[in-house]
């Protein structure tokens, strides 16, 4: 029987642009919507974050604050993938949760910054999934911020390039480095980490020369990370402005309602992902390459924890019904992109022994995405002295077929598997112990720059967590 959760007294907390009040329950204070930039919108619309304005009062920090223009998943991913949709122009928000007693304490605790995924077009802090309650109870001040996703966030202009999604992750580090003493967080022990998406901004932070010092630690999960290739063939700034008939400026955009782009992106995606090389967003060419940057020997000095599930694109096979699609010939294909070689696909081969073509095509495409790019990073890290962690989650889910995949990993990373999010995937019984071990790892590294297990050494080794 659960019992009803104890709340305390609102604690209020000033920071630069004015105070903010929080809810405490069960010894756990939270300040949900907290504005760490100003709303990107009218003149500010398709530009990097500025400073928001100060307020009066006490701003009511209680509830989820709004979140970026998107549209929910569709296609099947809806059936495992939750989607919150917060209308308001403050997007630009994060979310702190941290022990009561810390707030104005005499010790200052180590801080994690989540970075949600969504393949650049979803996500936002208010997904229960992301509650750092759990992390605050084991002593970890927890922030999960927003950033721009879709066209808002990634559309690039000859007038005024993009990735402004990545500068808001920026911003909200440079936020957290600067308040989060006064919520009882140490902002020089602060860990970025994030999934898919979000992973990939936390390895372009690695390389990235506005992000030095604005960060400790990183954590890298199921994120297809790696040089940077040529311009998309199919830009999807180009594409959206052909579709509209408006010039490929920031003007133009700027006239069109948030939700027509969000329509027009949606029809790209087929409410699912960017994925299969129809359409991406362009690199912003002011923000360098963060993979050369990485590869001189950017934050060698930051230990790193990088990994994933075993079986990612699982969560493409089973509940999109794509796994009753692929043919011999998608797997050919999958062969020559990704070139595993005989003694990789001999390795793919042998873990999933009785699997069909479209379960050897996921292995694949899987190992070509994300595991190789781990074990890349691990390697170019090394070869600068740095240390990295790698690990691989094994531990399959039975709902709508998924097995080990993509994204199965964050309920157990949060200590979450008794939400309903969490049984979305994982389904009924999955194992605690597993979540108790993820989740302490996690925070081990918070505290300590050390998950618990050897430092990736070249010999390709990886915790397995199943």
């Amino acid at each position: 029987m659960n019992r009803p959760a104890a709340v305390e007294s609102a604690p209020v907390v000033t920071v630069t642009a004015g105070a903010v009040r929080g809810k405490v329950e069960n010894g756990i204070a939270s300040f949900l919507g907290i504005p760490y930039a100003a709303p990107p919108f009218g003149k500010d619309r398709f530009r990097k974050p500025r400073p928001h304005e100060p307020w009066a009062g006490e701003l009511d920090c209680t509830a989820y604050g709004p979140t970026p223009p998107q549209a929910p998943y569709s296609g099947g991913l809806e059936k495992v993938l939750p989607s919150v949709i917060i209308e308001g122009e403050e997007i630009l928000n994060l979310n702190v949760w941290t022990p009561a007693g810390a707030i104005g304490g005499d010790e200052l605790l180590p801080v994690m910054v989540w970075v949600y995924g969504g393949a650049l077009t979803r996500g936002s802090n208010a997904i229960s999934l992301y509650d750092g309650a759990t992390f605050a109870r084991d002593g970890v001040v927890l922030v999960a911020i927003n950033y721009r996703v879709g066209l808002e966030g990634f559309a690039s202009f000859p007038d005024t390039p993009g990735q402004n999604g990545l500068a808001d992750a920026v911003a909200a580090l440079e936020w957290v480095h600067a308040e989060i003493a006064k919520f009882g967080g140490d902002p020089a022990r602060v860990t970025v980490f994030g999934q898919s998406a979000g992973g990939g901004i936390v390895g372009a932070l690695l390389g990235l020369p506005q992000a030095r010092g604005l960060f400790a630690g990183a954590i890298v999960m199921s994120a297809p990370i790696g040089p940077r290739g040529k311009p998309p063939r199919r830009e999807v700034t180009a594409l959206v402005a052909g579709s509209l008939g408006i010039p490929k400026t920031r003007e133009a955009f700027a006239e069109v309602p948030p939700a027509v782009l969000v329509d027009e992106l949606s029809k790209l995606t087929g409410g699912g992902a960017l994925i299969g090389g129809r359409a991406s967003f362009a690199p912003d060419p002011t923000l360098g390459d963060p993979w050369r940057e990485i590869e001189a020997g950017a934050n060698a000095d930051v230990p790193v924890i990088v990994g994933g599930t075993a079986e990612e694109f699982g969560l493409y096979l089973g509940p999109t019904g794509l796994r009753s699609r692929i043919k011999w010939y998608h797997l050919l294909l999958a062969l020559v992109m990704f070139r595993p070689g005989p003694r990789r696909l001999r390795k793919l081969r042998s873990k999933t022994p009785e699997a069909g073509v479209a379960d050897l095509f996921g292995a694949v495409a899987s190992d070509g995405l994300i595991s190789r790019a781990a074990h890349r990073l691990a390697k170019l890290r090394a070869r600068r002295g740095g240390r990295t962690y790698v690990y691989e989650f094994g531990w399959r889910s039975t709902v709508l077929g998924l097995g080990a995949a993509h994204g199965l990993d964050i309920p157990f990373v949060f200590d979450a598997l008794a939400l309903p999010d969490a049984s979305m995937l994982a389904g009924d019984g999955a194992p605690q112990r597993l979540a108790d071990e993820m989740h302490g790892a996690w925070v081990r590294f918070a505290k300590s720059a050390d998950p618990g297990w050897p430092a990736w050494e070249g010999d390709g080794s990886a915790k397995v967590f199943a």
